[in-house]
């Protein structure tokens, strides 16, 4: 089922929910994997990613009495999710984690050629690093667009932009990484 045809059936679930928590089982299968890639991509801790993702759950679950469907679920729920990765941060006083480092060394299975494999893992290396120097903000509706699967009106809300914007800081941030690891290695090759 895509999400465009979920968003009715958030609300249906989101009714049910406010006033029989076991209705609410169903939003968590829903959304569990994508809070959970996004809390990864931010803390690139698997224990970390699974506490918060737990947490955001249990904030959502507490605070479904007062959401008012005024915007999308999961533009709420992430907006969730957002406040307990910086909440993470702050408490541990740490720098970002590095998503992309447990994907490395693993082997693409679609990709057979030794020369495309070694090129395709030097480039998800410059990624990685280059994730790092990206703005916070960039970074952020990246992590939300393609870890979190969310919309670009989802990011809006969630980061209290507008669609436009949100749209143009998934849209920079790609081009960043795009010149960052692309255009450079291709004039290096």
């Amino acid at each position: 089922m895509n999400r465009s045809q979920s968003k009715p059936d958030d609300e249906v679930l989101v009714q049910a929910a406010q006033s029989d928590h076991a209705a609410f089982d169903l939003l968590y299968r829903r959304y569990v994997e994508q809070v959970y890639r996004y809390c990864y991509s931010r803390v690139g801790d698997r224990a970390d990613a699974e506490d918060l993702t737990a947490q955001t759950f249990l904030a959502a679950l507490q605070g479904l009495p007062d959401f008012d469907g005024r915007g999308s679920f999961a533009a709420w729920l992430f907006g969730i999710a957002r406040h307990k990765c910086a909440d993470h941060y702050r408490r541990a006083y740490a720098n970002p984690g590095e998503p992309l480092e447990a994907a490395q060394g693993l082997p693409d299975l679609a990709v057979t050629d030794p020369e495309q494999r070694a090129h395709l893992s030097g480039v998800l290396d410059c990624v990685r690093r280059a994730l790092d120097a990206l703005t916070p903000d960039r970074r952020e509706a990246l992590q939300m667009r393609f870890w979190g699967g969310l919309k670009h009106q989802e990011i809006a809300a969630v980061m209290g932009r507008s669609e436009d914007a949100a749209k143009m800081l998934v849209w920079r941030a790609v081009a960043d990484l795009r010149e960052r690891c692309l255009d450079e290695r291709d004039e290096e090759a």
